[in-house]
């Protein structure tokens, strides 16, 4: 079985998942580490949790415009969220905007998840590509972001054998 979230993981890891699923034991593993979802379930909501992440760790970043959540995002096969930036001119000035895009499948996940997904976006303000600065960027802004992205790809890859979207209600 190929863990296509995973591959870049050293074998020992994949082989411990693998011995999850072969268990059937990957479900049980995520709901016990992360219980519940977050509430976190309307645009107006989400744009102030990303704004208050970003007050708290980017204050001298530029503005973010808009936080929403995006139907039409495939995470299965894309990405689990976008950002923008985007610019325009407006009289005799450039004005740019910044914008996030979550996948709607995140309204419905562990706080934990969305907000790695926040972060990670966010960092991309700062630093466009995924480098060095820009994990220690994701690190400083989410202190267990490693850790949260890992159990992200496990929940993918369970979202992806199962068909399953949903496991927290």
């Amino acid at each position: 079985m190929k863990l296509k979230y995973l591959n870049h993981y050293p074998q020992g890891i994949q082989n411990q998942v693998l011995t999850l699923i072969e268990k059937d034991k990957l479900s049980s593993h995520l709901l016990n580490k992360y219980p519940k979802p977050h509430n976190i379930t309307n645009d107006k909501n989400l744009f102030n949790f990303a704004m208050d992440i970003k007050n708290e760790y980017m204050k001298k970043s530029a503005p973010l415009s808009k936080t929403i959540y995006d139907g039409k995002i495939n995470v299965i096969h894309n990405a689990l969220g976008t950002h923008h930036f985007i610019s325009r001119v407006q009289g005799g000035k450039l004005k740019a905007k910044n914008e996030i895009k979550i996948a709607s499948m995140f309204k419905s996940v562990p706080e934990d998840f969305l907000e790695m997904i926040v972060v990670h976006e966010l960092a991309h303000f700062k630093e466009k590509e995924h480098n060095k600065a820009f994990y220690k960027l994701c690190e400083y802004m989410q202190p267990s972001y490693h850790q949260v992205e890992f159990d992200l790809r496990l929940y993918l890859t369970h979202v992806d054998m199962s068909g399953k979207l949903e496991e927290w209600s």
